[in-house]
């Protein structure tokens, strides 16, 4: 059991820090780095493991029922924008396997262009994308030191934080800071809401 979960752990680190390279299929890099991670005598299973690991992964990121119905409702009255940072190629694979792109009004990732989050340009490009102002847009993320700060420093309208664990610090940071993203409605502001514009 030691070991399994030593292997875990050392993928997890090696995905973390490096989560595709462009010099591998896009399903073989996760099995390459499997097969690093694990002991000598398993690395012959590395491919059956990386598959396992993807379908489970992919089903723990789905969007549940109640979040779908939450961009849906919110689609009615908002521009959705949905940025994320990460390598051009595996941020896609997990856009696309997610069926993510139906609920937002534009998507970037930051390996399609020279910023990340926080860098305050990849926040503006969205408001551009979008076709608003800044200062009419709120950003949401769980990452203060992305995600709020880079939302601060673009100068928008506010920024709601949900903590990835409970017992994280509070923080003055952001706005607003809820436990769920469900409880969004409860801090958007009810008038007047941001009509849906053509591009």
């Amino acid at each position: 059991m030691d070991a399994a979960s030593d292997s875990a752990s050392a993928f997890l680190q090696a995905f973390r820090a490096k989560p595709d390279d462009e010099s591998y299929a896009i399903d073989e890099w996760p099995t390459h780095l499997w097969r690093n991670c694990l002991p000598k005598n398993y690395r012959h299973i590395a491919k059956n493991i990386s598959a396992q690991w993807l379908t489970l992964r992919f089903q723990y990121l789905a969007l549940t029922p109640d979040v779908i119905h939450l961009l849906e409702s919110l689609r009615e009255d908002y521009l959705l924008g949905l940025i994320t940072n990460g390598p051009s190629r595996a941020q896609w694979e997990k856009i696309q396997r997610l069926d993510l792109e139906k609920y937002f009004d534009c998507v970037l990732v930051s390996g399609d262009h020279p910023w990340e989050k926080p860098d305050q340009n990849i926040f503006l490009e969205a408001c551009k994308l979008l076709n608003v102002e800044a200062r009419t847009c709120i950003m949401v993320g769980d990452k203060l030191e992305t995600d709020i700060k880079g939302g601060k420093d673009a100068e928008l309208g506010g920024t709601v934080w949900i903590p990835l664990q409970y017992d994280e610090m509070v923080s003055d940071l952001p706005d607003f800071k809820i436990q769920k993203v469900t409880e969004l409605p409860e801090v958007l502001p009810n008038s007047p809401k941001l009509k849906k514009r053509a591009a």
